[in-house]
């Protein structure tokens, strides 16, 4: 019984707060299971960091949820799940499982058909190549157009989503994809759907701007189904503990933003 009480829950790693707008979407799809979350916000942003210092920081945070009882990860930081998923994988344990937000999205825009795909990213998801690469995979003859978007998470995190020079800036970056006849857009960064609404509107109906948390969850939920051998504890309410390695006060009054619920208690967390 202890055993099977150790190995129940759903972790959720992000760099920071991004992988809240992924959590948000969990525990309104899936609100049967125990999730915990990791933010990373004392190492923050891992977009400028080396690939190896990545990979060291994402098996860190997963071995820690590991140890908190988790049986499944999602890694909600678009970096880490494409700089160190890969080996992180391969690294696992049978009976645990990692999986990461780039191949739900590449597979439901590959499963639409849509031909002419734009992704909007930091500067270290965009120059890894990682959605054209997956998606490629799935549908060779997609067409990829790629943007990095730098100033957007900084501008989100300091709370300046609805500024008039947000939009601005918004409009700069998406007018080349829209240009390129883009059909569909992925927003490659968990920060991006707090922009969504702008975001939408800027690209206008010809395309679709699917919500990355959705799709992710949607995939998780399928992928349960697909992998009984889990075994997660379903409970009747939902169960979320959240960590941060940084400070407490500041991830709970940002980090409600990005969950759209107050954040009540968070723990420190030593990786």
């Amino acid at each position: 019984m202890l055993e099977k009480k150790l190995k129940n829950k759903i972790g959720i790693f992000d760099s920071g707060l991004g992988g809240l707008s992924v959590l948000k979407h969990l525990i309104s799809d899936l609100p049967e299971y125990e999730y915990i979350y990791l933010g990373d916000n004392a190492r923050l942003p891992y977009g400028d960091k080396t690939p190896e210092k990545i990979y060291e920081y994402s098996k860190e945070a997963t071995d820690f949820l590991f140890k908190k009882g988790c049986q499944l990860i999602i890694i909600a930081c678009n970096t880490a799940s494409a700089q160190a998923l890969s080996r992180l994988q391969k690294e696992c344990l049978k009976d645990k499982k990692i999986l990461g937000v780039i191949r739900p999205l590449a597979e439901y825009v590959a499963d639409n058909k849509f031909h002419r795909i734009g992704v909007i990213g930091t500067k270290s998801t965009i120059k890894s190549g990682a959605y054209q690469k997956e998606i490629n995979k799935l549908n060779p003859k997609i067409q990829v157009e790629e943007k990095a978007t730098p100033l957007l998470v900084p501008l989100i995190e300091n709370s300046w989503s609805k500024k008039p020079e947000t939009k601005m800036i918004l409009k700069k970056y998406l007018k080349s994809l829209k240009d390129k006849k883009i059909n569909s857009l992925i927003l490659a960064c968990t920060h991006y759907p707090l922009l969504i609404k702008d975001i939408r509107r800027i690209c206008g109906k010809r395309i679709l701007v699917p919500d990355p948390g959705k799709i992710v969850s949607l995939s998780l939920k399928k992928y349960i189904q697909n992998h009984p051998e889990l075994n997660l504890e379903k409970y009747k309410n939902t169960k979320i503990t959240f960590y941060t390695t940084d400070e407490q006060e500041l991830f709970k009054k940002l980090g409600s933003k990005f969950l759209s619920k107050k954040i009540n208690e968070i723990k420190k967390a030593k990786l």
